[in-house]
């Protein structure tokens, strides 16, 4: 039987403090909010936006925000650990501010799909994110 997001539960919590440098590149992100949701903008066209993350083991990526509707898959599935907006680690759920770190032995593949028409409006994204037009 297959499960819903709604079926699976965080295998870990916790409330203890967060080492020094995630503590201070969270409050980076809050000065300063990371509309990259992924680590590669795949495509992009005036309704979505489409984003990949991709993780070696031990390798993670940093805060970011999501402020569109959106959905995510896993394509790799593995365990990961995520640092969240309420200051709890999460081993592991998804959340509006976070970031991702793979701890598995494996590559940890998802795909993230937004929708610019959300309630909020698209946060502006950096430069040299967007993929080059082929010439």
């Amino acid at each position: 039987m297959a499960m819903s997001m709604l079926d699976k539960a965080a295998e870990k919590k916790d409330k203890s403090a967060w080492p020094a440098e995630i503590a201070a590149e969270f409050d980076r992100e809050a000065k300063n909010p990371n509309p990259c949701v992924g680590s590669t903008l795949l495509s992009e066209n005036e309704r979505s936006r489409v984003w990949i993350i991709r993780l070696a083991p031990g390798e993670r990526i940093g805060f970011h925000r999501h402020v569109l509707d959106y959905f995510w898959t896993s394509v790799s599935g593995g365990k990961g650990r995520q640092h969240v907006h309420d200051g709890s680690t999460v081993e592991y759920t998804y959340v509006p501010v976070h970031d991702l770190e793979n701890l598995g032995d494996k590559e940890m593949v998802f795909m993230t799909v937004e929708y610019k028409d959300s309630a909020n409006k698209p946060m502006q994204l950096p430069e040299g994110v967007r993929p080059q037009a082929a010439a």
